[in-house]
C-alpha cells in the first residue's frame, strides 16, 4: 500500500507468451514506453536481458524451459513487490510452468496475454533466422517446430498480431491495466 501510494499506480506483471516472432518484445516494449510516459515505473523482462545473464546457463530442453520460466517467474515477482509493472516476453511453451507463474502472485496481479500469431508468419518475420536454424537442423526443441506450444488456457487477454499492429495491442494492454485499476485512466 505504502509502495502504491508513493509511486502512484499499482504493480502487476504482465505475462506475454506466443510463438517466436509473434511480437511480445516488440509489444512489451511499446507498452512500457507509454507507461513511462505516464510515469509508471515498468520493465521489460525478455530473452535480450535474461538469456545472456541470469539464465546463461540453461539450454532448451523442457526442463531447462522450465527452469527459465522458474527464474523470470520468482524476479517478476521481486519487480512487482517492488511496485513495478513487468512485462514479460517469453514464449514460455508449457501451461504449467505459466501456471506456476500466476501462482506465486496475488489476485489481480498477474495477467496472462496470448500473442497469437500462425506458425507461418512468424517464419516470415524471423527476425533472427531461428527458424531457418531450426528447420535445418541447427537448433533443437525449437517450439513451433520439433518442441510443441500450449496455447493458454483462460489468458487475460488475446492478441492477434496477424490482424492488429504493435500500436493497437499496447493499447489494449494498456486498457487492460486500466480497468484492473493497476493504472490509472486518461
Amino acid at each position: 500500500a505504502d509502495r502504491r501510494r508513493i509511486l502512484g499506480h499499482g504493480a502487476g506483471v504482465v505475462w506475454l507468451t506466443g510463438l517466436s516472432g509473434s511480437g511480445k518484445s516488440t509489444i512489451a516494449h511499446e507498452v512500457e514506453k507509454r507507461l513511462a510516459e505516464r510515469g509508471v515505473h515498468s520493465f521489460v523482462l525478455d530473452g535480450d536481458n535474461v538469456r545472456d545473464g541470469l539464465n546463461a546457463d540453461l539450454g532448451f530442453t523442457e526442463g531447462d524451459r522450465g527452469e527459465n520460466i522458474r527464474r523470470i517467474s520468482e524476479v517478476s515477482r521481486l519487480f512487482t513487490l517492488a511496485g513495478m509493472v513487468v512485462l514479460t516476453a517469453f514464449i514460455s511453451p508449457f501451461e504449467k510452468d505459466r501456471q506456476k507463474a500466476r501462482s506465486l502472485f496475488e489476485e489481480g496481479e498477474f495477467f496472462e496475454v496470448f500473442v497469437r500469431c500462425p506458425l507461418e508468419l512468424c517464419e516470415a518475420r524471423d527476425p533472427k533466422r531461428l527458424y531457418a536454424r531450426a528447420r535445418g537442423g541447427a537448433i533443437r526443441e525449437f517450439t513451433g517446430i520439433d518442441s510443441p506450444y500450449e496455447e493458454p488456457e483462460n489468458p487475460e487477454l488475446i492478441l492477434d498480431t496477424e490482424k492488429l499492429s504493435p500500436d493497437d495491442c499496447a493499447e489494449r494492454i494498456i486498457g487492460m491495466l486500466e480497468e484492473a485499476g493497476i493504472i490509472k485512466n486518461e
